[in-house]
């Protein structure tokens, strides 16, 4: 995170005109800024048309009816409805903000329009300096233009006011030369003014590019770190090798099955399913066969048991089962539907003579029983009496000391 903030403190140094080093990065604050210029242009045009032509009505009582009249009267209705058209305009484009041309066309026609009523008009040097000073003031701080522009247009206005006074209406020294620094100072701190807003928007602009970078890099941290703990989260629960529940996982699973089936009064069973002579085919053909050979069972076991059985490796070669819902018809049916299915299996590296099988032990749980371990015992308990039966069998343990066998 500090690299980033260095760099973004980097490509946020600003220049002379208070504007990025960065062209791209100046290009998008430009952007961003589009609808927010537009904005304030089209009121800083509207306020302009307003005082053109308020003025215009103020010009009858000085001038009357007369040439001096009709021309400034024309001026003003002329630059009032440029304005009022530029500012119609960027309602529909408002990137038109941004485009030197219409912005600096409205500057020059409002500024020449201001500096021709000087000599029209009878007033004294003092509005008239307050005039120039108001519009120096709005060139800077309302028509959103680039600082150079800013300073083209008051230099303009000055040298435009002091050469109309010069040949119209001249002043005293010490008069001119109080409107020169006055007019100085105004536009000195007009340009401070800009410089310093200028400066605020771009900086905060930085700070916010930098912030979303951050927000960024903290969100891939965050899906990071959630797909790691999903990850951890499969890896707990799932074993390795065949993809299906751990031990610890399936007890977790089955421990919740035996209380819905206290709640509901449902049957659960449990079967313990081993593959036969797995450790001979182990040691034969080793350890990459072998696991291949778990693999493929518990495929099997996935194939034959329905959405709501549990399965789970219990260890080594040896595979639990879980179905809730299913009385021991059910039990032996999936089952041996799962003997089947291993019997029907032709495995290359599986040589035709000793083909791959399983025994499978079966016990339900009793009315009464509160731990899974009981069944468990019985179910495993039957899976070593089909082994010693002679393997390939499915085994059901009946509640006492009897079992029954179905034999393949």
């Amino acid at each position: 995170m500090a690299a980033g903030k260095t760099d973004a403190g980097d490509s946020a140094g600003l220049n002379w005109r208070a504007e990025f080093q960065d062209s791209a990065l100046e290009a998008l604050f430009r952007r961003t800024m589009q609808a927010h210029d537009a904005c304030q242009m089209r009121y800083a045009l509207w306020v302009a048309a307003g005082l053109f032509l308020a003025f215009g009505l103020t010009d009858y009582g000085l001038l009357g009816f007369g040439n001096a009249f009709f021309v400034l009267i024309a001026t003003r209705t002329s630059v009032a409805l440029a304005c009022i058209l530029l500012a119609l305009s960027l309602r529909k484009r408002p990137a038109l903000a941004q485009r030197p041309l219409p912005i600096n066309l409205i500057c020059l026609l409002g500024i020449s329009g201001l500096l021709l009523a000087l000599p029209l008009r009878p007033d004294t040097p003092g509005i008239q300096l307050a005039s120039m000073v108001a519009a120096s003031m709005g060139l800077y701080l309302f028509v959103p233009n680039r600082l150079p522009w800013m300073l083209i247009w008051n230099a303009y206005l000055v040298t435009g006011f002091v050469t109309l006074m010069l040949l119209w209406a001249p002043l005293p020294g010490a008069l001119l030369a109080t409107s020169l620094l006055l007019l100085g100072f105004v536009n000195l701190l007009g340009w401070m003014t800009v410089k310093r807003l200028s400066q605020l928007q771009r900086e905060q602009f930085a700070s916010l590019l930098e912030e979303r970078a951050i927000n960024r890099q903290l969100q891939a941290e965050i899906e990071e770190r959630s797909q790691l703990e999903e990850r951890l989260r499969y890896m707990a629960c799932t074993d390795d090798l065949t993809g299906i529940a751990n031990r610890r996982r399936f007890f977790e699973l089955a421990e919740r099955e035996l209380r819905r089936s206290r709640r509901d009064g449902s049957q659960l069973v449990l079967c313990m399913v081993d593959i036969d002579l797995f450790k001979s085919l182990n040691d034969r053909h080793g350890h990459a066969i072998g696991d291949i050979v778990l693999t493929t069972v518990a495929g099997c076991c996935q194939s034959v048991l329905r959405e709501t059985d549990i399965i789970g490796r219990y260890g080594g070669e040896e595979f639990v089962i879980a179905l809730p819902q299913a009385n021991l018809h059910t039990a032996t049916s999936i089952a041996e539907r799962l003997r089947e299915r291993v019997a029907s299996l032709s495995l290359p590296m599986v040589p035709e003579r000793n083909p791959l099988s399983v025994t499978v032990g079966i016990s339900r749980v009793e009315p009464g029983e509160t731990r899974l371990d009981p069944a468990l015992l019985r179910a495993d308990q039957a899976l070593y009496d089909g082994k010693a039966r002679g393997r390939n069998c499915v085994m059901v343990a009946r509640h006492g000391p009897s079992l029954a066998a179905v034999e393949a």
